[in-house]
């Protein structure tokens, strides 16, 4: 589905927009990281009213079976125990003074989502189902989100602004983790979109929210407390300095999390077992090339343009003469054409509709690598995996070779509405046709 920017947001608040930082990327020191595998700190149900909110704790449901063992409503009071939007205080702006935001992770029309390593968390507001306008939400939570974003760039209104805390479920009863304070994202042009939906027939609108979490390790229980009681004195001395320093003066520490793993084991690669929404997703789209493998060459190549929207060209090669090559293209560095002069980078891409047990082994990473050209750079888009070893020699040597699997091939499509099997299908055709027309 095309997104939507939201044309109301300009009307929220008068501020002239600040020019966004310059956003650095934090990589670790040194050669090879290491891997160190350390459990997840836990806090117990019956100590939630008093405990530190810790980055990647996480906070135990109780055991009664009913509503009572929700954890945010023990930890926030006024929070409540329903629903992903939570405001403390109220629901309108200015009233509102802490906002938690739950995601399940589990609704694949709505699919939230962390990106630890850049830092961001992405959130769909709660205009899930037709009927009402994009504002009109019984909790009222897009109406909010609108406001918060509207008022980030400018001093008066952000200071009015509440904390945003996100949390993720585990997958475990009601236990939640912690993913961190957030703050509208920094980008703002793509921070808040509205974007369509369609059900039972009919369209409508949601929102589709960029938040920066800021780089901060743990928030104390006194300042958290001292927001839901509305001590709003004692709440700004106890704030963390990244959160005044953003309220102040607009500045974002944001807590990057660079990748130590080298690489991906398979099971890293492929949708979990549970994960029948994102399972169905594959099998539908590897059906759709059962008698013709060489057709997904078209489909890897918009999943890639997808991703990657500075991909200037990508030209399919021919079947019998592509070089070990599926596809060669270009993408463009250094923004648009009116902003620099530009440069282009080449790649080529490998295109595999593999069943899931069929992963790629180092004769097929081998053969790509080979084919590439000096300061070319190379894709393989596949709907299974890569082997463990053909997987570590990748990264090991330092070949730049992007790698999109099968688990990732389903979170694209689900992020761009295409979330059942004959939005595939019909997804699919489109291409195709278009990539006959061009052959």
């Amino acid at each position: 589905m095309t997104a939507k920017r939201n044309p109301q947001l300009a009307s929220v608040t008068d501020a002239t927009p600040v020019v966004p930082s310059v956003r650095r990327r934090d990589y670790s020191p040194g050669g090879r990281n290491i891997v160190i595998d350390a459990p997840a700190r836990r806090f117990n149900f019956a100590e939630l009213a008093s405990v530190p909110l810790v980055v990647d704790a996480i906070y135990r449901g109780g055991v009664e079976g009913n509503m009572r063992d929700d954890p945010i409503a023990k930890m926030f009071p006024g929070a409540g125990n329903q629903g992903g939007f939570r405001p403390v205080g109220g629901r309108k702006f200015g009233s509102c003074r802490l906002l938690v935001l739950l995601s399940s992770g589990a609704d694949p029309n709505w699919p939230d989502r962390l990106d630890a390593e850049a830092g961001e968390f992405t959130y769909y507001g709660d205009n899930k189902r037709p009927g009402h306008t994009i504002h009109e939400t019984p909790r009222g939570g897009n109406r909010l989100l609108a406001q918060i974003f509207g008022a980030a760039t400018n001093i008066q209104d952000r200071s009015k602004t509440p904390p945003i805390l996100v949390f993720t479920s585990t997958g475990e009863a009601r236990d939640i983790s912690f993913c961190g304070l957030a703050v509208p994202s920094g980008d703002t042009e793509d921070g808040l979109v509205a974007v369509w939906r369609q059900a039972d027939g009919c369209r409508f609108q949601n929102y589709k929210a960029r938040f920066d979490l800021l780089r901060c390790a743990e928030l104390s229980p006194s300042w958290i407390l001292a927001l839901c009681a509305g001590k709003a004195d004692a709440s700004l001395s106890l704030a963390p300095d990244v959160w005044t320093n953003w309220i102040q003066r607009g500045e974002r520490a944001v807590l990057r999390a660079p990748r130590t793993v080298q690489h991906r084991t398979r099971e890293q690669q492929i949708p979990a077992p549970g994960d029948k929404t994102a399972l169905n997703l594959l099998k539908e789209l590897r059906l759709c090339f059962v008698h013709a493998p060489h057709d997904f060459e078209f489909v890897a190549a918009e999943i890639f343009r997808m991703i990657e929207p500075r991909v200037f060209d990508i030209e399919i090669t021919r079947k019998s003469a592509d070089g070990g090559r599926d596809a060669v293209g270009r993408i463009r560095i250094g923004g648009a054409e009116s902003e620099s002069d530009g440069i282009y980078a080449e790649f080529s891409l490998e295109a595999k509709a593999y069943a899931e047990s069929t992963g790629l082994g180092v004769k097929e990473t081998s053969r790509l690598i080979s084919r590439l050209k000096h300061r070319q750079f190379g894709v393989i888009v596949t709907t299974s995996f890569v082997s463990t070893q053909a997987y570590r020699e990748l990264r090991e040597d330092s070949h730049p070779v992007v790698i999109v699997a099968a688990a990732d091939i389903a979170r694209i499509l689900s992020t761009r509405g295409i979330g059942t099997p004959g939005a595939v299908r019909a997804w699919v055709r489109g291409i195709l046709a278009v990539g006959e027309r061009a052959g």
